[in-house]
């Protein structure tokens, strides 16, 4: 196999991978308004301006350098949403010069008046696998959740998404656990829409009570055979990457959803906040180094090349 590097790494640490979830972003051109003018006040791991700054091919080949990285997943980035066609146009471009990323998962919301066209547009594009369209959430367990443009519950909605079937996309879907119960209703009326959980499905509350919280909801949205799970982002509010902790949430991650409907994904940059591309990889190696070759293989790359799409020897 090629890697994106056109170098093969032989250290015996150095991991064969598919990230299946990153991002890129050059702030001279102003799309991100997030990195820029409007602040996000809230953000899930609290200060994030060291993000605040350009993240390009160039800078990825430098972080993965010690790993053999075959393809990359290019996921939204909140570029500026007058304009959500136009950040596909920009990675398609840099996979032109690059080589990478491989696939892509864009945005289009589903619930606005021009989101059929907005889909087809962003469908025309051959790297675009799979659509990101973040469903209106509520901030903490304690909130009831209710209905509203936007929600997994708007019929509007619900509609944009049925569209992925038609042009044969996937669904990527990024919530907190709270909301995977819900999740999972909406995942068990388009069974022919494969969807992929992001982010480990966000345990944030590491007590026991969290997690056994987290823990059920993840068990209710696994019974859908057509969802996936990334296992990506263990990073939490204001705290240090603890591998103890991480190691929990990812061999029960893997226990519920079982490793043929997993995928690695780095979720760099912006996992940086918390812990060097290096470190990450190897943790995530470490925690599963008892698990058979076959097994690895699958959880690293084989299987986000199959969701994706990917040809690992193209």
């Amino acid at each position: 196999m090629k890697t994106i590097s056109g170098e093969i790494r032989q250290a015996p640490e150095a991991v064969t991978l598919i990230d299946a979830h990153h991002h890129l972003w050059d702030l001279s051109m102003a799309r991100h308004p997030w990195l820029g003018d409007h602040p996000e006040t809230n953000f899930f791991l609290g200060d994030y301006s060291a993000l605040k700054r350009n993240y390009l091919p160039a800078d990825y080949l430098k972080d993965s350098s010690a790993h053999n990285v075959v393809a990359t997943v290019h996921c939204e980035a909140e570029w500026e949403r007058t304009d959500q066609v136009g950040e596909t146009r920009w990675i398609s471009a840099l996979h032109a010069e690059h080589g990478f990323p491989n696939a892509i998962v864009a945005h289009a919301w589903f619930h606005t008046p021009n989101a059929a066209t907005i889909l087809e547009q962003q469908a025309a594009f051959p790297l675009v696998r799979g659509i990101r369209s973040k469903p209106v959430t509520v901030p903490s367990p304690a909130d009831k959740l209710t209905g509203g443009p936007g929600t997994m519950r708007d019929d509007k909605w619900l509609q944009g998404l049925s569209r992925l079937q038609r042009h044969g996309l996937s669904f990527d879907l990024r919530v907190p656990y709270w909301h995977l119960k819900e999740a999972a209703s909406v995942a068990a009326q388009f069974p022919h829409i494969p969807m992929v959980l992001n982010h480990t499905g966000f345990p944030w509350d590491r007590s026991d009570e969290g997690l056994s919280a987290w823990r059920g909801s993840m068990e209710i949205i696994a019974r859908q055979p057509n969802v996936h799970l990334k296992i990506s982002e263990f990073g939490l509010r204001d705290q240090a990457w603890d591998y103890a902790s991480n190691r929990i949430v990812v061999r029960e991650a893997l226990a519920i959803f079982g490793v043929e409907r997993c995928m690695f994904a780095t979720n760099f940059p912006v996992a940086g906040l918390r812990i060097d591309y290096d470190g990450l990889v190897r943790a995530v190696a470490r925690m599963v180094a008892d698990l058979p070759e076959t097994e690895r293989e699958a959880l690293f790359w084989r299987n986000a090349a199959r969701f994706y799409r990917i040809d690992p020897a193209a």
